[in-house]
C-alpha cells in the first residue's frame, strides 16, 4: 500500500514577522505585569500612609481634648475662688499637665502633616503608573490586531504605545 503524502507549501514556513510581533507581545505583557504591580503597590502605600495620617490627627484631637480639660480645671478652681494648699498643687499639676500636651500637640501633627505628605506623593506616582499601565495595554492589544489583521501598523501604532507608557511609568519614580 503506497503512502499518501499531502504537500502543504506553507507548513513549514517561518513567519519572521509572526515571530517577531510574538515577541515584541510578550515583552509587553511583561512591562505591563511590572508596572501594574507598581501601582498596586503604590496605591497600597498611599491608603497606609492616609490612615497614618488620620491616626495622628485623631491622636491629636484627644490631646487637644485633654488640654481643654486641664484649662477647664485651672477656670472652675478660679471660679471657686478657693486658695489653699491642695488647690495651689492641682494647678501646678495642671501646669505640668498642659507643658506635655503642649509638646505632644507639636510633635502628633507634625507627623500627620508628613503622612499626609507621603500619601498625597503616592498618590500622584500611583497616577503615573496606572496611566502607563494604561497605554502599556492599549500597546498589547494593538501588537495582538496584527494576528487578526496580518497588518504592520498595529505591532508598530503598539509599539509606540508601550514606549510611551514605559516612559509615563518611569516618570512616578522621579517623584
Amino acid at each position: 500500500m503506497p503512502e499518501l503524502e499531502i504537500h502543504h507549501e506553507s507548513a513549514h514556513a517561518i513567519d519572521a514577522t509572526g515571530q517577531s510581533v510574538g515577541v515584541l507581545a510578550a515583552v509587553l505583557a511583561v512591562l505591563l505585569a511590572i508596572v501594574t504591580i507598581a501601582s498596586h503597590r503604590t496605591h497600597t502605600a498611599a491608603i497606609i500612609h492616609k490612615a497614618n495620617a488620620n491616626d495622628a490627627w485623631s491622636y491629636y484631637q484627644s490631646t487637644r481634648v485633654k488640654y481643654h480639660n486641664l484649662e477647664l480645671g485651672e477656670n472652675l478652681l478660679a471660679v471657686m475662688g478657693t486658695q489653699n494648699q491642695a488647690s495651689d498643687k492641682m494647678l501646678a499639676d495642671y501646669a505640668v499637665q498642659k507643658s506635655k500636651y503642649e509638646k505632644q500637640q507639636k510633635e502628633i501633627s507634625e507627623q500627620a502633616r508628613r503622612a499626609g505628605d507621603e500619601a498625597e506623593r503616592d498618590e500622584r506616582r500611583a497616577l503615573h503608573y496606572d496611566l502607563g499601565e494604561g497605554f502599556l495595554e492599549i500597546a498589547l492589544v494593538l501588537s495582538s490586531l496584527f494576528f487578526i489583521s496580518r497588518k504592520k501598523m498595529f505591532p508598530v501604532m503598539g509599539g509606540l504605545s508601550g514606549i510611551a507608557g514605559v516612559a509615563i511609568a518611569a516618570t512616578a519614580l522621579m517623584i
